[in-house]
């Protein structure tokens, strides 16, 4: 409820000028523009807006023209106000340069040069906007090419983890520090055969890190190798790349209860390959005549990670594609074959095998599924029966210093399970094949309940180690997998080493074993640099430590008509297999797969174990 207040302080009114308190006059104005005289005043505000107005009345009046001087009509001021008038200064206020003013029409017609300019200028906007953002999307996919998978899962597009391949440098699968003169080579065996280059890492750019998530293609692994006891924790931060080089370094330094840290990376899940040469040139650490260092360049099928336990269970180190006692724990069945009992691993009695048996065999029971899951990434053979999977391993070069007097070498082997009498294969002048016997000879470790080896040992360049000269040797092998004419051909100080031929490891009576091939899955790179005195002696006393392995590069090649690149091929599958089970290949401490990772092995038809259907 409104009321008076004698206490209320008056308010201003800013529609009236200070110190005018008069009543308001109303006034007219004459056709002519004078004013005219006042209509009306008010002597009292109060009249007009009422008692509780806080406008007080003065009592003094005011005409509308004491305070303005000139009419509302601009028209009636007396001047020219026509926009046509041209004046001195209109120059001054055209922004317009001299030369376009007779192309701007301000008066005449609304189709001027300066308006179909602006909407000339417009379209093209709304143009090139739409063009860039809706039919260049449309022209690319229409009209772009797409690379070859060349029967691969990643050239041209993803790997294995999802991740676009590209390093510093845009390098892709060949690096593009590769020189031209490496794109292509002939093969070893058959110089007639021309290899083409598939994949190369030149590791040119210094400063390239490997932890997970790195890099594309490489990752270093942050683990104990403990399947071999080596000395070592693995850490990423232990390689990186300078001087154009690859650097794993191997040193004393406490760490996760070990008093050594080296490194170890591969290219698992990411880049594997199948058949054809790799080549790697390498200094090697140390010295060439002091013992202990493990430094090694290797490959692996891609359903087994290194260094994961639970992922090789069952998989390292068979390559075997047949349905009988080759596929059981120890190769026997009720102490039969008696060749798997006698003459084996004599740390174990002399047994055999103490291998688990082979998990994916060709006598994989088809109703196994346990729960919908995956029991097998296949593929089915004619008769309905599973191939063989596994995970085999193929050595570029494990390094050691050894003999009498100390010499460097390199052991140059492939594994293979299950395994002949005795860990001896067909080694006939047929089916081992040594070129310069002056620097090869056959291994004398020819297996242990735990694999077979083939293997030669071959005497290094012994300038090429950090200790000596310093110098790089070139190490690879070159091979077909499978079981026509399959082979794998060893190089070292790029002359060739030896060969094994698929004969060399065929059936074998005694055992009561099928023939194996030489690998078919796809394979993929690992290096490292580690101790163990599982390899052989260390002299601690007088290794140099730090010591270095240093790569200068690795390259890939393939026949030009059957290349097969990629981790999860349409005739060796992988990645949904692995997806499945992925646990078991990023925790390294899941060590077995049935005891750790609580998983079991399917059902082996050659034991009896599937059920009727």
């Amino acid at each position: 409820m409104a009321h008076n207040d004698p206490r209320r302080p008056k308010r201003f009114d800013p529609r009236r000028p200070v110190g005018t308190e008069s009543p308001v006059s109303v006034v007219s104005i004459s056709p002519s523009g004078s004013f005219g005289k006042t209509l009306g005043s008010f002597t009292s505000s109060s009249s007009l807006l009422g008692m509780d107005s806080p406008y007080l009345d003065s009592g003094r009046p005011i005409t509308f023209g004491q305070e303005y001087c000139l009419s509302p009509d601009p028209s009636r001021w007396g001047s020219n106000l026509s926009p046509d008038l041209k004046e001195p200064d209109d120059e001054l206020h055209e922004p317009d340069p001299i030369e376009f003013r007779p192309l701007i029409e301000r008066d005449g017609h609304y189709m001027s040069w300066r308006g179909l300019t602006n909407l000339g200028s417009l379209v093209l906007c709304v143009v090139g906007i739409v063009t860039l953002f809706a039919g260049y999307p449309m022209i690319t996919y229409f009209t772009g090419s797409t690379l070859s998978t060349l029967g691969g899962f990643n050239l041209g597009g993803i790997n294995a983890t999802g991740q676009v391949p590209v390093m510093p440098g845009g390098f892709s699968l060949i690096d593009p520090d590769t020189p031209q003169s490496a794109y292509s080579r002939p093969g070893w065996d058959d110089a007639s055969t021309t290899f083409e280059l598939v994949f190369s890492d030149e590791f040119n750019t210094d400063g390239r890190t490997f932890y997970p998530g790195d890099d594309p293609y490489w990752e270093a692994v942050d683990l104990h190798y403990w399947a071999t006891n080596n000395l070592e924790w693995y850490d990423p931060a232990a390689i990186t790349t300078s001087d154009g080089t690859l650097v794993i370094t191997l040193e004393r330094k406490e760490t996760h209860d070990l008093d050594f840290q080296g490194g170890m990376m591969s290219t698992w899940n990411k880049f594997c390959f199948t058949g054809g040469y790799i080549e790697t040139n390498v200094s090697l650490p140390g010295l060439n005549n002091i013992a202990g260092l493990w430094p090694a360049v290797w490959t692996m099928g891609n359903l087994g990670r290194a260094g994961y336990g639970a992922s090789l269970e069952g998989m390292w180190p068979y390559t075997y594609d047949a349905c009988d006692v080759g596929t059981v724990a120890n190769q026997t069945i009720d102490g039969s074959p008696v060749a798997a009992t006698v003459n084996g691993d004599k740390g174990k009695g002399g047994v055999l095998s103490y291998l688990p048996g082979q998990k994916l065999s060709r006598c994989t029971c088809k109703n196994s599924n346990d729960g919908g899951l995956l029991v097998h990434p296949g593929p089915i053979h004619d008769d309905g029966t599973f191939v063989g999977r596994a995970a085999p391993e193929i050595d570029v070069f494990e390094a050691q210093v050894t003999g009498k007097p100390l010499v460097g070498q390199v052991s140059q082997s492939a594994q293979f399970a299950p395994f002949n009498a005795g860990y001896v294969w067909d080694n006939s002048t047929e089916n081992e094949i040594i070129y310069d016997p002056t620097l090869s000879v056959l291994n004398t470790f020819i297996g242990s309940a735990t694999q077979q080896a083939t293997s030669v040992v071959t005497d290094t360049n012994q300038g090429c180690y950090e200790g000596t000269l310093g110098c790089y040797s070139v190490y690879g092998f070159e091979y077909i997998p499978g079981f026509d004419n399959a082979y794998v051909s060893w190089i070292s100080d790029n002359k060739l080493a030896w060969t094994i031929r698929v004969a060399g490891v065929g059936p074998d009576a005694q055992t009561q074993i099928s023939a194996r091939p030489i690998p078919q899955e796809p394979m993929y790179i690992i290096m490292n640099l580690g101790m163990s005195y599982n390899f052989g002696d260390i002299d601690m006393e007088h290794i140099p430590f730090p010591v270095h392995m240093r790569v200068d590069y690795i390259r890939v090649y393939q026949p030009s008509n059957k290349k097969n690149i990629g981790c999860d091929p349409e005739n060796f599958p992988t990645q949904k297999y692995i997806n499945q089970y992925i646990e078991a290949y990023t925790n390294p401490n899941l060590t077995t797969w049935r005891d750790d990772y609580k998983q079991a092995f399917p059902g082996n038809s050659f034991l009896g174990q599937c059920q009727s259907s």
